[in-house]
């Protein structure tokens, strides 16, 4: 198997967009955590993975064990009602019998997980610890859960121990069954958990230790190890699945077209755009923000509508003179002719964003905007960069939020969701930071949206100069929060020198400025 570091960023993603599909929740985000095992916090729209590297096996076997996981938390966000802590029995167990339930459920579904979900209880069993390792009464709902989901137990325990346990066992599968074959939820399991709780004779609040399923990472099974115990849990779970092929399963061929594609996306993500391109340029990295907020598609599906005929490079046109004659044009009084012209943005564009603090109290709304901006961008399949500045303890940072040679995703709306609007507008210092890189590129336009005046104008002006030097046409648009304040902040910009100044009274109306613009 092909030995690759896949990114985080690549990884979250895919996960991102699979545990949208699965859980049928457009607003849930995925971070990747080493801190914690994978979990959902439901109140926060929020799944945590943990990363590959913490897992067992080759890089192949992570990964499917990593998807199973996610499919599981999706079904969880899709049937759950609650998630409790695993910290004490109660909670623990109430988890664990919800795994069974959601399980059933989803594969009802997903009927394709089959395979994955044997593979990954495999990993599961050899991840659980040796009974004797686990101390005082948490040894008996550690054998539980061992009992219940795998049909067998690691190690040994007393006799009368055991005979509790698998009654609780047959108990938990017995309400399991019911709340599916009735429909019932999360409360109703969640009243029966406390008779599995006085079978086992524990106490309810009994801390349970957490497992570390992850102790063994870097230690892969061998092939022949791996498959004795997937022909165990395929035998144990046959009454559940039934009959599976455990060499199949083992190969995982419905799964690695969907991981090879993961890997070529890997690399090229790696050759493009995921390191700073020049001294002075950041990038953000993928944290944990739900990019959906920035998402108008209102605004973006009506400039989608708007801009369609360029899309085709075609947009018909009213004409006093021209191909064909329009009879009802000509009785309303309006130009008779209409002929195609033919409408491109072939420009190179580069986009920088002001996010000082004078933005801060819109930025939901100017995020909102420029990212609309962006969507219609490339779906006109424009060649265009972003970037974005702000001031991070002190220091001016130029952000890249996209440079031109990566696709605008979900990724690059990330990057731009987590940019906190702070600082001044050390125009001329961000320009100098971005030099060397539009020097190399050498964009046919460079636009500036900002909200304010620069803090030093001369130097604002030297640079603007440089850069125009290079071939890159200069254009500014101005925001203001009304038409007056606007068109002074425009009419200001253009004394620093800038070929063309626009301005905006409404955020909404900046991605039809800059395209009409670009179209011009």
């Amino acid at each position: 198997m092909q030995a690759i570091q896949l990114q985080n960023e690549s990884l979250v993603e895919i996960a991102t967009f699979l545990v949208r599909r699965w859980s049928e929740r457009d607003n849930m985000i995925v971070e990747i955590s080493d801190k914690v095992e994978t979990k959902t916090r439901l109140n926060e729209n929020k799944v945590i993975l943990t990363p590959l590297e913490k897992r067992i096996g080759n890089d192949f076997q992570k990964y499917r064990q990593l998807r199973t996981s996610l499919w599981y938390e999706a079904m969880r966000i899709k049937y759950c009602n609650k998630i409790l802590s695993n910290d004490h029995a109660f909670g623990f167990i109430l988890n664990t019998i919800e795994t069974s339930r959601i399980e059933d459920l989803g594969r009802k579904i997903w009927k394709g997980m089959t395979d994955e979900i044997i593979f990954n209880y495999a990993y599961m069993l050899v991840e659980r610890p040796q009974l004797h390792t686990v101390y005082g009464k948490a040894r008996i709902v550690e054998a539980f859960y061992q009992y219940f989901m795998f049909g067998a137990i690691k190690g040994e325990i007393q006799s009368s121990h055991f005979e509790k346990i698998k009654e609780a066992s047959t108990f938990a599968k017995k309400i399991v069954k019911k709340a599916i074959n009735e429909n019932h939820d999360t409360e109703w399991l969640e009243k029966n958990v406390s008779q599995i709780i006085k079978i086992l004779d524990i106490d309810s609040l009994l801390t349970i230790p957490v497992s570390l399923p992850f102790m063994k990472a870097g230690m892969a099974l061998s092939e022949e190890e791996l498959l004795k115990v997937l022909k165990i849990i395929a035998k144990n779970k046959e009454g559940d699945f039934g009959v599976v092929d455990p060499s199949a399963v083992l190969r995982g061929d419905n799964v690695y077209g969907e991981y090879k594609v993961l890997l070529d996306e890997n690399k090229k993500t790696e050759n493009k755009g995921l390191t700073p391109e020049a001294i002075g340029i950041q990038i953000p990295s993928t944290k944990n923000v739900d990019e959906t907020t920035i998402y108008d598609m209102n605004l973006i599906n009506g400039l989608k509508v708007k801009f369609k005929e360029w899309k085709t490079g075609w947009k018909e046109q009213h004409l006093r003179s021209g191909e064909e004659f329009d009879e009802e044009n000509y009785i309303e009084g309006n130009e008779p002719f209409f002929t195609d012209v033919k409408k491109s943005i072939k420009t190179k564009i580069v986009i920088l964003l002001d996010h000082s603090s004078s933005i801060a109290s819109d930025a939901i709304e100017y995020k909102k905007a420029t990212l609309a901006l962006c969507e219609v961008l490339s779906y006109l399949k424009v060649k265009f960069a972003v970037y974005a500045f702000s001031t991070e303890n002190r220091t001016v940072v130029c952000w890249s939020i996209k440079p031109d040679n990566v696709k605008w995703n979900n990724i690059t709306a990330k990057r731009l969701t987590q940019i906190v609007a702070n600082g001044s507008t050390p125009l001329a210092e961000v320009y100098d930071k971005m030099f060397p890189t539009l020097q190399s590129k050498r964009p046919d336009t460079f636009l500036t949206l900002t909200d304010g005046e620069p803090s030093d104008p001369d130097a604002v002006r030297n640079m603007i100069k440089s850069l125009k030097g290079l071939g890159i046409k200069m254009v500014a648009l101005g925001l203001g929060p009304n038409t007056v304040r606007a068109t002074t902040i425009a009419s200001n910009l253009r004394h620093l020198g800038y070929e063309k100044t626009m301005a905006v009274s409404r955020l909404k109306d900046i991605p039809s400025k800059v395209i009409s613009i670009l179209g011009a």
